[in-house]
């Protein structure tokens, strides 16, 4: 196996799927970050002063629940021999979230406990996947959930690059735009498809990650 080649891909598609994720469930869920969840916060704070929702207390709930599963999905990990481990149950996540919308929803829309509960479930889905970054962080060039951090070592390694010509800064800087340029891509599916199909959309990224994963036999050695 190409490790390189390996990594890069592996980074790609998480970085999609969270991208992915995160739009979708701005856009279908009631302005919910699934992936960047401390982003509610400030949703929450601007509907508290707009008074323009007054279920905005709801995207608190995000935080709980994300804690509670990046701490079980370190559990998780630490029983596995596969690291890969968590990554499956993501994607199972998100294509049970996929098929809860197809059932609950009208066309992927609705308002209510319906998308609360799917939004819960991609939530869960994202810190199985921060907690796989954070746990197993040589499996991929960065962080793929958060791009704020990549974005400021892109910067750095630029300017560096630029002014000294060193040949390692410049390799550090293509993977920071590997994992910047894999979540707007993302962002953009996402936005597009949230628009067209509603949170029933989570099942691109459920689909992608299944496959890669069966592709790469990851997915028969971790259920084995």
């Amino acid at each position: 196996m190409d490790t390189e080649k390996f990594t890069r891909n592996t980074t790609l598609l998480l970085c999609f799927a969270a991208g992915f994720c995160d739009t979708l469930t701005f856009v279908a869920a009631g302005e919910l970050f699934s992936a960047h969840v401390t982003g509610n916060f400030i949703v929450f704070a601007y509907d508290i002063v707009k008074h323009s929702d007054h279920q905005s207390w709801q995207k608190l709930l995000t935080f709980p629940v994300f804690i509670l599963a990046v701490m079980l999905g370190g559990q998780i990990a630490k029983k596995t021999s596969n690291i890969y481990t968590l990554l499956v149950l993501e994607a199972l996540l998100l294509l049970i979230s996929g098929v809860v919308s197809v059932f609950l929803l009208n066309n992927g829309q609705g308002s209510g406990w319906q998308v609360q509960l799917v939004a819960i479930l991609i939530v869960i889905a994202m810190a199985f996947q921060n907690t796989f970054g954070k746990l197993f962080n040589k499996a991929t060039y960065g962080l793929t959930t958060v791009m704020t951090g990549n974005v400021t070592q892109a910067s750095l390694d630029l300017i560096k690059g630029i002014t000294a010509a060193n040949t390692e800064v410049w390799t550090s800087f293509k993977k920071q735009i590997t994992l910047i340029g894999g979540f707007l891509m993302g962002c953009l599916a996402g936005a597009l498809m949230a628009k067209q199909y509603g949170l029933v959309a989570v099942l691109l990224p459920a689909v992608l990650m299944l496959a890669w994963l069966g592709a790469n036999k990851l997915l028969r050695q971790t259920i084995a």
